[in-house]
């Protein structure tokens, strides 16, 4: 609020403007409220202070309601004002009651309709915008063409038929508006036909106000009526809406718990996927170190067959030596034989030598047998090793093999039970959805049954409306056929008075030949009869006298006709709200006063 007042102050400082003392003052008591309206009603406000006050609305965002009601505001200051709210996207409320707008008022407005987007309601009340009928059809193409406001009061601002039927024409379009307030104005009966009309096929008004605007009763019922079914279809939609609101409220709650229970579910088989896992990891952990120890057994073996093989190459090499001593003691015994045959003596010796030689020889191959059967066993030993090895190396992949038989089953149950829990999920989906679909189904028919309703209501409508028609028409083809009649009579009438004048003329005709013959016979015996001349002459003058009566007569007669055929004429264009004359009162009013034409001819 206080930085309204600067920023008008700063604005009456840059135009060189005197800021007027009474806004000033207004300004601070609205600052010491510290609302959002802005009241200024009964200030009058100059040209000047309304282009300030315009500039100001430009830029404002505090104030949401605005009154301007009773400010004596001139057509320059009211359009300079209306111009500045254009572009204004705070205001929603706006009075301008009292102001005495006329065509350049209602011109401004069309065009504030029509460009601002955030105006909500708008009070008129006591001005004269339907004085002239061209501004006040710009400012119905503006409420046509507006899409946000919902009430406007346009009460006693001498709204005409004409006006009606402009606005009208606006209401059609317009699909936001749901409050008219149209009272104390000069509709009338077509006004109000075709504001009925307009409220056929507008259906957002739910409120019209149209007392003190002489429209007849039947019209206020129709409109009424109208007024009715929109605000009943107001509420059906705002009902329908509501539900469709709660329905849809509880259709997310059922999702976000769904999704949550989802989500949980999800976790839960990422948390199993985890442990899986880390059993997997810890499986090909042992797997590993299984195969590590493995493959180090693998190595003991393959260094204790490579220690076999040595001593199976040593054992062929001490049986090699066997062999070969066994050969070293043939070719002895073979030289001893020799020797024997040549010395004898020598044997003796020698003997003892080879007994002894041979007693190592055989304590040496005893002690290559022993160590030959020693490594036997130890290749026996190691052969039973690593069979037992082989043996463990065989439990540890039956280990292994059901291990991953036990995980692949685990895992094929979690697989299993997560597929079930998906399927669960999703039927609980499906149920939902079925349920919401029914649910969606149950509100189409309520709405199929409401507009059934609505259209067998329109139906009714029609068919009175159609009934009323065909009243009509034949209430018009029964003042056409009276109005023949009349006709008829009235060429009657007509034809008897001609003919009464053609015989009146006739018989005068016929007088004045008479009157010549005797004037002729009077001059023929003018000599001898002077004193019939002077009676003739005497008639003459009085028959001239009766002629000019009779003359003015017939223009009298004239007249009378005239003013009959006016008056027939009259009745038959003047409007009336009660058709109690047919032709049968206008039969027996010609023949009564038939006499007295006939008597003022004759």
């Amino acid at each position: 609020m206080e930085d309204f007042r600067r920023t008008y102050l700063r604005l009456c400082k840059e135009g060189g403007v005197e800021p007027q003392e009474s806004v000033v003052v207004q300004l601070q008591e609205s600052r010491a409220a510290q609302g959002s309206r802005l009241d200024l009603s009964g200030q009058s406000l100059s040209a000047d202070t309304c282009s300030v006050l315009a500039r100001a609305f430009q830029k404002d965002t505090i104030f949401t309601e605005v009154s301007l009601s009773d400010c004596m505001l001139s057509e320059e200051g009211a359009k300079v004002l209306l111009t500045g709210l254009f572009g204004n996207t705070t205001v929603k409320v706006l009075d301008l009651k009292g102001n005495n707008l006329r065509s350049t008022g209602a011109e401004v407005l069309g065009k504030l309709l029509a460009r601002n987007k955030t105006l909500r309601r708008l009070v008129l009340e006591w001005n004269a915008l339907g004085v002239w009928d061209e501004a006040f059809s710009l400012f119905c193409e503006g409420l046509a063409s507006n899409s946000v406001l919902t009430h406007l009061d346009l009460r006693n601002n001498q709204i005409n038929h004409h006006g009606a039927s402009e606005l009208a024409l606006g209401l059609k379009r317009n699909g936001t508006l749901e409050l008219l307030d149209l009272r104390w104005n000069n509709i009338g009966l077509l006004g109000g036909r075709s504001l009925l009309e307009a409220l056929q096929k507008n259906k957002s008004i739910v409120q019209l106000e149209m007392a003190g605007n002489n429209i007849p009763s039947d019209v206020l019922k129709a409109l009424e009526q109208t007024t009715g079914h929109n605000s009943d279809r107001q509420s059906t939609l705002r009902d329908s809406h509501s539900r469709t609101k709660v329905l849809s409220k509880e259709i997310q709650i059922l999702k976000e718990e769904k999704g949550r229970q989802f989500l949980s579910l999800m976790e839960t088989i990422d948390r199993q996927r985890d442990e899986l896992g880390r059993s997997n990891r810890s499986t090909s952990i042992q797997i590993g170190q299984l195969q590590e120890a493995l493959n180090e057994r693998k190595s003991a073996v393959n260094s204790l067959t490579a220690k076999l093989q040595m001593t199976e190459a040593a054992l062929t090499l001490s049986e090699q030596k066997n062999h070969n001593m066994g050969e070293l003691l043939t070719r002895v015994k073979a030289e001893k034989e020799e020797v024997r045959e040549r010395q004898s003596r020598e044997r003796k010796k020698e003997q003892e030598d080879s007994v002894l030689r041979e007693g190592k020889l055989l304590r040496e191959t005893q002690n290559l047998t022993e160590t030959n059967v020693q490594l036997r066993n130890k290749v026996e030993e190691m052969e039973r090793r690593c069979k037992s090895q082989q043996q463990q190396i065989f439990e540890l992949k039956q280990e292994l093999t059901n291990s991953t038989a036990e995980f692949k089953l685990r895992l094929a149950q979690a697989e299993d039970r997560l597929e079930m829990e998906k399927r669960r999920s999703k039927q609980a989906l499906e149920d939902m959805d079925n349920l919401r679909q029914k649910e969606v189904e149950h509100v189409n028919r309520h709405l199929e049954e409401s507009e059934r309703a609505l259209q067998e209501r329109i139906f009714k409508l029609e068919g009175q409306r159609i009934q009323l028609e065909e009243e009509l028409s034949k209430a018009k083809a029964a003042c056409v056929t009276e109005r023949a009649q009349a006709e008829e009579e009235l060429g009657r009438v007509r034809a008897q008075v001609r003919l009464e004048e053609q015989e009146h003329v006739s018989s005068l005709e016929e007088k004045l030949r008479s009157v010549r013959s005797s004037l002729q016979e009077v001059q023929l015996h003018c000599s001898q009869q002077k004193q019939t001349i002077s009676e003739l002459q005497a008639k003459n003058s009085q028959q001239s006298i009766e002629t000019d009566g009779l003359r003015r007569r017939i223009e009298e007669l004239q007249q009378r006709k005239h003013t009959v055929v006016s008056t027939i004429t009259s009745w038959y264009q003047a409007p009336r709200p009660e058709a109690s004359l047919t032709s049968w009162t206008l039969s027996v009013w010609v023949s009564s006063h038939s006499p007295k034409i006939f008597r003022a001819v004759r």
